[in-house]
């Protein structure tokens, strides 16, 4: 059996170019991630999902991600998928009532899943387990379920949860925290000062919880008090001390996105530092493909604890639970309206 490498791709349009199937034909990708630049029609995509597949070996547990989060991070839209409330919404009703709550975010995550598993998508990256701070900036905002490590703990547990049941595998992100960034990742770097006791009694909390999931999604930010010269996605000491120790995460841990501007160097320079980190999977999105090749000229072929790591992935997927999806929609939709 010929492994994958150890990256996850985008590409550029609504179907896969004759460059682009040449090229991940010939280095085999682990999984692919898709946006909104990817996304027509339903049976547009489901075509798209299966060719991505096709080039790797055509197995149905490839895994094909997206951002479907709710509110302003949901790559497929109306009138393709309702339009999802986002994580602060969900949070606001568990503050009103926690059990109402909990079920807000395991339906709408169970809702997700119809709607992307019928288009072969298995992966969603979601639960943003970040706790927001006063005054974070919007690229966190209202994508986190609230200020409160216990909030966001079981919240994102019931998220996850609902994922799981309908066949889908969650991400945690932004590991090991992103809840307090005051600027944009996508276009500078974060830094954040807080002491290591403050992250651990705040920010590491959710994760430390939620540590048993099979995926995780890497932080671009610089935390002082662990490595003041890395952000925790290149950081040897952030996988090792914090995420792989501190919080006890043995799965699989991917970048962010290696194309955001919080990562210094050029494609080769920011892949052979994840790599370096002790990541186990470059995630790369922008479909660019000379960035492409850069990343996979420089990540190596899925071996030993990230091979581990990424079969028990391949191994999670579950079939989904049988509900009754107009009647789970209608239960939904009517908790929504009286929020």
């Amino acid at each position: 059996m010929t492994h994958s490498k150890s990256f996850i791709s985008g590409c550029k349009g609504l179907r896969l170019t004759e460059d682009e199937k040449a090229f991940f034909r010939a280095e085999r990708p682990w999984g692919f991630i898709l946006f909104g630049r990817n996304i027509g029609e339903p049976a547009q995509v489901a075509e798209l999902t299966a060719e991505m597949r096709d080039c790797v070996g055509g197995d149905g547990n490839v895994p094909v991600l997206i951002d479907q989060e709710g509110g302003r991070v949901q790559r497929i839209k109306p009138p393709h998928t309702q339009q999802y409330p986002n994580a602060a919404a969900l949070g606001a009703i568990w503050r009103a009532d926690e059990a109402r709550g909990l079920r807000a975010a395991w339906l709408m995550s169970r809702l997700h899943a119809f709607d992307l598993l019928r288009l072969g998508i298995n992966v969603d990256c979601l639960p943003v387990l970040d706790v927001a701070v006063p005054g974070v900036h919007d690229v966190i905002g209202n994508r986190a379920y609230g200020q409160d490590p216990e909030i966001v703990s079981a919240m994102g547990k019931a998220a996850a949860e609902g994922l799981k049941a309908g066949g889908l595998l969650p991400v945690m992100k932004h590991m090991p925290g992103h809840g307090r960034t005051m600027v944009d990742s996508h276009h500078d770097l974060p830094v954040v000062h807080a002491s290591r006791d403050e992250l651990e009694a705040c920010d590491f909390v959710p994760f430390r919880r939620m540590r048993d999931e099979l995926m995780a999604m890497s932080a671009h930010i610089v935390f002082t008090a662990i490595d003041a010269d890395n952000p925790a996605t290149t950081s040897a000491k952030v996988v090792r001390e914090i995420i792989r120790g501190h919080i006890g995460f043995d799965g699989l841990l991917m970048s962010d996105d290696v194309s955001m501007n919080a990562l210094a160097g050029d494609m080769a320079e920011r892949t052979k530092g994840i790599v370096a980190a002790g990541l186990d999977m470059v995630l790369h999105c922008h479909g660019i493909m000379e960035e492409m090749k850069a990343v996979a000229e420089n990540v190596p072929v899925l071996a030993g604890d990230s091979l581990r790591r990424a079969e028990a992935v391949r191994a999670g997927f579950g079939a989904p639970d049988g509900a009754d999806e107009r009647a789970l929609r209608e239960e939904f939709d009517a908790m929504i309206a009286v929020a």
